[in-house]
């Protein structure tokens, strides 16, 4: 059961309209970074998840998402105040109000026109929110990897953010929100970790002839470090095809009437490499036939 308290969990203070700033900050409204993804993404996962503790920090960490997607989209509707009221009124020139909509080179027409200034569901440029944007797999040591990165990612757009406006309240309201990223994130690796045998993921065993191995698949300029240190790993200067002992060749058991109806497919369709046909591409420079 949900129940909505009126209060914005961060207050909220916007300098002046900037429809263009609005239209940026619809990155975290509906991009695949922002906090519908996220809260769409840890609701998924506590709803399926059968350890108590961990079910209740999703919940708790998608309900506060959905408290964030309710400031981005205050300080989309605030942000473009001005320009709702001129558009809908028609107080302005036609050619100064589309002007001030398309300062600066921003889309924040179009949020205006189609939405009325309000916050769309889509990303900054226009692109409509998806549920593909939620990579929910229900293995909780998969998802909490994945949970881990997710909120790195949103740190980085609100910083990213945060450097583009010179708004006071803008960038405090968008800090908060960076912050709680970074909280979050401490939050799932906490999980992570109370989790003992959490890698690999899954219940299944690697193979073991090929778990510790380093294959050096690019010639020149390696460097070696921790992750192909000959600590952790065996390193395979100059792996070849195929590890795995055999030729490389891929084959499959058919039979006989396959290999017959393939035969007859491959005569049919076999190349003759004599010849050389002139092609509309030489034609069209000129070329004649010989």
């Amino acid at each position: 059961m949900f129940k909505h308290v009126k209060q914005l969990q961060y207050t909220v203070r916007v300098a002046e309209p900037n429809p263009g700033l609005a239209n940026l900050l619809l990155e975290q409204f509906g991009g695949p970074q922002g906090e519908l993804a996220a809260a769409c993404r840890y609701f998924t996962q506590g709803l399926g998840d059968d350890d108590p503790g961990r079910k209740d920090m999703l919940l708790d960490i998608a309900t506060e998402e959905l408290s964030h997607l309710e400031i981005i989209g205050t300080l989309v509707g605030m942000l473009n105040k001005g320009a709702k009221g001129e558009l809908a009124e028609g107080t302005e020139n036609e050619a100064e109000l589309y002007r001030s909509m398309t300062a600066n080179g921003n889309d924040s027409h179009i949020t205006s026109l189609l939405y009325g200034g309000g916050p769309a569901l889509t990303n900054s440029a226009g692109v409509p929110w998806t549920a593909a944007y939620i990579d929910t797999i229900g293995e909780p040591t998969a998802d909490l990897r994945s949970n881990i990165a997710a909120e790195a990612r949103a740190k980085i757009i609100y910083e990213r953010l945060i450097n583009v406006t010179d708004d006071p309240g803008v960038k405090d309201a968008l800090a908060f929100l960076m912050t709680r990223e970074a909280a979050h994130q401490m939050s799932f690796e906490k999980a992570l970790q109370s989790i003992r045998n959490n890698f690999p993921p899954g219940k299944l065993p690697p193979v073991e002839e090929y778990t510790n191995k380093y294959y050096n698949m690019s010639q020149g300029g390696e460097v070696r470090g921790s992750w192909n240190s000959d600590k952790h790993f065996e390193y395979v200067e100059d792996p070849q095809p195929a590890v795995d002992g055999g030729d490389g060749l891929a084959d499959v058991k058919l039979s006989s009437t396959q290999k017959t109806l393939l035969k007859a497919m491959a005569k049919r369709t076999e190349s003759d490499p004599a010849t050389d046909s002139l092609t509309g591409a030489e034609l069209g420079m000129g070329k004649k036939k010989v």
